[in-house]
């Protein structure tokens, strides 16, 4: 009899940035924390194509391939942040400093903190930074947006255990070659 199969839980993840950043980020150590994660999604538009000479017969064609941007959320970070330094220097500049693309790879962790699925996003760089309102009336904590864009994304089954660190370790390799 086969073990019963349970779907992971959404909230054991990581955040690591596979590029030019990687030192800083992982110096910084507050980088890989986030709250949220969103706008993993691909999709394609589809073309109607009717037939010519019987009319009766539409075609839907595929297009090009569309990707959301990748939406980041946590806590403010008060402390020097790779994130931070690059959103800044991307979006708060104008555009007087070059954009520097990196890889960034998100990886859900099962309940031993071992990894299942990586998502690596190529070549992404920051398009929209926002902080939340400040308010008098709320002790909430104060949360920081990021969104970036990115040419696409890789979904890896990892699978666990020892091969899922092996796994993740060739991604890693790959993408570095890639950035």
């Amino acid at each position: 009899m086969s073990d019963t199969y349970y779907p992971p839980a959404g909230f054991y993840f990581t955040v690591a940035v596979i590029g030019s950043g990687t030192a800083f980020a992982m110096a910084s150590g507050v980088d890989a924390s986030f709250q949220e994660v969103s706008g993993i999604e691909a999709k394609f538009d589809t073309e109607d194509v009717t037939e010519g000479g019987e009319n009766r017969f539409v075609h839907r064609l595929p297009k090009v391939g569309k990707y959301s941007n990748l939406v980041l959320k946590r806590g403010i970070v008060a402390v020097d942040s790779f994130f931070v330094e690059w959103v800044g220097q991307s979006v708060g500049s104008g555009m007087s400093l070059p954009i520097l693309p990196q890889n960034i790879l998100v990886t859900l962790l099962n309940e031993s903190g071992n990894p299942l699925i990586a998502w690596a996003f190529i070549n992404a760089y920051p398009v929209r930074s926002q902080i939340a309102p400040l308010s008098a009336s709320d002790s909430k904590v104060l949360i920081e947006t990021m969104e970036l864009a990115y040419n696409y994304f890789e979904r890896v089954n990892l699978g666990g255990g020892v091969s899922a660190l092996v796994k993740l370790a060739q991604l890693t390799a790959r993408l570095v070659k890639v950035g």
